[in-house]
């Protein structure tokens, strides 16, 4: 057996510590239950290695390069995991192991929402897409909650055409009910009144923060800059640059996948490689 070349997207060993017990766990968990009905042959580092390189290039499951497993062997585990909240899972206790290393508690109090349209590609189904009328976009809208280090907490993606009050609910729902200890949500103006008593109604205090009027030109604005720093982040994923999925719960997972592997970074002290710098060489398994 030789050993495969590693792709920039690929995970360390130190990253994959971090990642490996959830999904062993969780194929074992499967085995043991008599799923599929045979034993798989896949690796589980090459096959989220694989969802990683789709996430970080954009590129389509067909086109996943062949010293990785078969692309619908990858797209079968990704669907899988998507559905059974795995990278949701993952993404839980990461950020918890994140704010420790920061000397926060595991469990955040303040929050921070905003939303994103974006363009769908061709083959995203008319009926999950729409018009978002202010910023002239057709395609989706995506909404984000993160604590206060930026870190994701709550995803959801709806048409284009869904009001901030419906995301803003629906983030709402998601983090206190994952994250009970919420007691407090910055907001823009995009979210109404239905927020902010829908946030009270489950004792979370929701603050609108606006831009000074008398700021000319881009201003940093207080508490905001956090969640539209993590949106950026996200940006660096070119899979999220456009929404090429055609279901809105693997879209949400796209994004969860790149905070998981902004996570993992975090914790490891690594950095995402760049144009502006040479590559430094990973240690990656034989295949």
């Amino acid at each position: 057996m030789t050993e495969r070349r590693p792709y920039p997207s690929d995970l360390s060993d130190a990253r994959w510590a971090l990642i490996a017990p959830r999904l062993t766990a969780w194929r074992q968990a499967r085995t043991d239950a008599g799923v599929s009905g045979r034993t798989p042959t896949h690796d589980l580092r090459d096959i989220f290695n694989a969802i990683l390189y789709i996430n970080r290039t954009g590129i389509a499951w067909r086109y996943l390069p062949h010293d990785f497993p078969p692309y619908r062997t990858v797209y079968g585990y990704f669907a899988a995991w998507s559905k059974e909240g795995i990278f949701t899972e993952l993404n839980y206790q990461l950020t918890g192991l994140v704010r420790d290393h920061h000397g926060r508690t595991t469990e955040p109090t303040a929050s921070i929402m905003d939303s994103q349209s974006v363009k769908t590609s061709t083959n995203v189904p008319l009926s999950t897409q729409g018009t978002d009328a202010g910023k002239k976009v057709v395609g989706r809208k995506r909404g984000i909650l993160t604590d206060t280090l930026g870190l994701l907490l709550a995803v959801t993606v709806t048409a284009a055409s869904a009001s901030d009050n419906t995301i803003g609910i629906n983030l709402l729902n998601q983090a206190t009910t994952t994250h009970p200890t919420l007691t407090k949500t910055w907001v823009d103006a995009g979210f109404k009144n239905r927020v902010v008593e829908h946030g009270a109604a489950l004792g979370v205090d929701v603050e609108t923060v606006t831009k000074d009027p008398q700021a000319k030109g881009f201003s940093v604005v207080k508490r905001r800059w956090v969640v539209e720093r993590t949106i950026g982040w996200l940006m660096h994923h070119r899979r999220l640059v456009r929404d090429y999925e055609a279901r809105p719960d693997n879209s949400a997972s796209m994004i969860t996948i790149a905070m998981i592997d902004n996570l993992a970074k975090r914790l490891t002290t690594e950095t995402t490689p760049t144009w502006r710098e040479p590559l430094q060489p990973q240690h990656t398994q034989n295949t």
